[in-house]
């Protein structure tokens, strides 16, 4: 139950109302928080290793059509739809993916700051980013390890993951910071998305690609994939990538939605209840 009485929504309110209004989204968001909070940790790790391994066709689909398009300036306006067919199946198929997870799970944590519910967020969290990482990690293998992809696609895969190990820790952590913004605005914006929730999907993940904006676990695939085929070093895929690109996808999911969110919400019960 939500402590703060001010921000209890009555669900049949929610239902009859039908408009996208902000307090809507907030609530629908937050029920399935809730429900996520309520899953059981093998739940949870088998649903974040399905992530991981989904995740692993964004940069399988980019570099198909990288490595199959011309060598010229506008090829990557159109390999890059092909980073948006992870998220796709993760969003779709209802999958655990820890950068969704830096919205919903924050939102109860903000309505009851208790150490249970922050444990609970913690025990997601920590379950779902290992869970992402591991089978990043076997894909990553997989793909370095054996034939199933041409000499001219491998290249492509290269090409990709250097361009994310490209910029240095602070650039990295910056890029990861909008990334994390745009994927948890997504997973805001998809509740009353209804028939266009493929295009948000879409769109949005579309300027995460275009834009190299850093994703603990897509990038993780990418890098994962450099270190196995001894490009780079995992010293330096894990220092100079997963770990400032980490913190600001939790910085950009964190603060700048869930927070913000929270706090719009927040003041227009305040607003209204002194109205």
């Amino acid at each position: 139950m939500i402590e703060d009485k001010h921000l209890e929504t009555n669900p049949q309110e929610v239902v009859l109302d039908r408009s996208p209004s902000a307090r809507n989204i907030h609530a629908i968001v937050f029920e399935e928080a809730e429900s996520e909070l309520k899953r059981s940790s093998p739940a949870l790790l088998w649903s974040g290793l399905a992530a991981g391994l989904s995740m692993g066709f964004s940069m399988i689909s980019e570099g198909l059509l990288k490595a199959y398009l011309p060598d010229a300036e506008w090829s990557i306006l159109v390999s890059t739809f092909g980073y948006s067919m992870g998220f796709l199946i993760v969003v779709l198929g209802k999958q655990q993916l820890f950068t969704e997870n830096t919205l919903t799970p924050i939102l109860p944590l903000l309505h009851r700051k208790n150490m249970a519910t922050f444990l609970n967020v913690g025990r997601l969290w920590g379950i779902v980013l290992f869970a992402n990482l591991l089978s990043a990690l076997i894909i990553a293998r997989a793909i370095a390890y054996t034939s199933i992809f041409e000499p001219h696609v491998m290249k492509a895969f290269e090409a990709i993951g250097k361009k994310a190990m490209e910029p240095g820790f602070g650039t990295t952590l910056l890029r990861a910071v909008f990334a994390g913004w745009l994927i948890a605005l997504m997973v805001w914006l998809l509740p009353y998305a209804d028939a266009a929730r493929v295009w948000v999907i879409i769109i949005i993940t579309y300027i995460v690609g275009i834009g190299h904006f850093s994703h603990v676990v897509a990038g993780a695939v990418e890098t994962f994939t450099l270190a196995a085929t001894q490009q780079v070093s995992w010293f330096d895929v894990l220092g100079n990538y997963i770990l400032p690109t980490l913190i600001g996808n939790i910085l950009g999911g964190v603060i700048l939605v869930a927070a913000i969110n929270y706090a719009q919400i927040k003041a227009g019960r305040f607003k209204k209840g002194n109205t």
